[in-house]
């Protein structure tokens, strides 16, 4: 019998801990992540789903004959909105999934 009490106290722990990991993730899901450009001419605000929720492009950096720059910012501005929803998702659910595998 001892070994039923163990398997049921198991189970109550996995079910908090994936109780906890969808709290977690629901608030990394609704989190705002900003990703900037060199200079902050770019800045992009997505959130934890990679949704995009805001853009905005300082007005100088629009140069019709320079296309390739905006280009290059929007692309810096959001790899590192991205790298930044990576970062905090690994360092938030990793710590469920340490020790799993």
């Amino acid at each position: 019998m001892r070994g039923n009490g163990n398997m049921a106290g198991m189970m109550k722990k996995m079910q908090k801990l994936q109780k906890e990991m969808q709290a977690a993730q629901a608030q990394l899901d609704e989190k705002p992540f900003v990703g900037k450009s060199s200079d902050d001419l770019v800045q992009v605000t997505m959130n934890g789903k990679r949704e995009i929720q805001d853009l905005q492009i300082d007005p100088k950096v629009i140069d019709p004959d320079d296309p390739d720059m905006l280009q290059d910012l929007l692309i810096q501005a959001f790899n590192q909105a991205l790298t930044t929803v990576d970062q905090e998702t690994e360092q938030t659910m990793g710590k469920y999934t340490r020790g799993l595998m």
